[in-house]
């Protein structure tokens, strides 16, 4: 038996899937546009957060800036009145520092933070198994200056109304940040 002609379709397959993905993604005209599971694994449409301002975050459970849960929480309680909704997404790309399941990931979140904003399942935020959602974030040729791989947990992208990403903000700089406060404030005071 020949196997050769059976493995040349499965590779133009191959191939073609991954063109339509590329080209799936490249019609993205916003981070909205995703759709992901959340960390029970539902199905969400991030167009439910259209006309909302959202902070997407990579989070992890074991880093120097797990803290910043807390102040995210803060934020989650002062702002999402007024529009701002938080979506930690759970990542394991450095160092091993989310090694847990969703669920663990949840209980972890819940019993030590008492995190309310929104939680999705464990995804890859770097590396040849990125999430479509980061492929987009990072790409500088959809997000300019905001663009770039992702560096460590708790990066920070903040998105307006209309989906666009409006600021990024590096690990180091915590949630709490006079500058992420302004950023914050000022998207929000913006109309859709």
């Amino acid at each position: 038996m020949n196997l050769a002609i059976p493995l040349a379709a499965v590779m133009t397959f191959a191939c073609a899937t991954a063109l339509a993905a590329d080209k799936a993604e490249s019609k993205k005209e916003s981070a909205l546009d995703f759709s992901v599971k959340d960390i029970d694994g539902r199905d969400v449409s991030l167009s439910t957060y259209k006309g909302k301002v959202a902070m997407i975050v990579n989070v992890a459970s074991k880093c120097g800036n797990t803290p910043q849960y807390e102040q995210l929480e803060a934020l989650h309680e002062k702002y999402s009145g007024k529009g701002l909704a938080i979506l930690g997404f759970p990542a394991n790309n450095f160092k091993s520092q989310e090694p847990g399941t969703n669920e663990e990931i949840k209980a972890f979140c819940t019993l030590k933070y008492n995190v309310k904003f929104d939680m999705f399942a464990k995804i890859s935020v770097k590396g040849e198994d990125i999430a479509p959602l980061y492929h987009f974030l990072t790409a500088t040729e959809h997000n300019g200056e905001f663009g770039g791989e992702i560096q460590w947990n708790f990066t920070k992208f903040l998105l307006n109304r209309k989906g666009e990403v409006v600021a990024r903000f590096e690990p180091k700089t915590k949630p709490d940040d006079p500058e992420v406060i302004k950023a914050i404030e000022a998207a929000l005071a913006e109309k859709e």
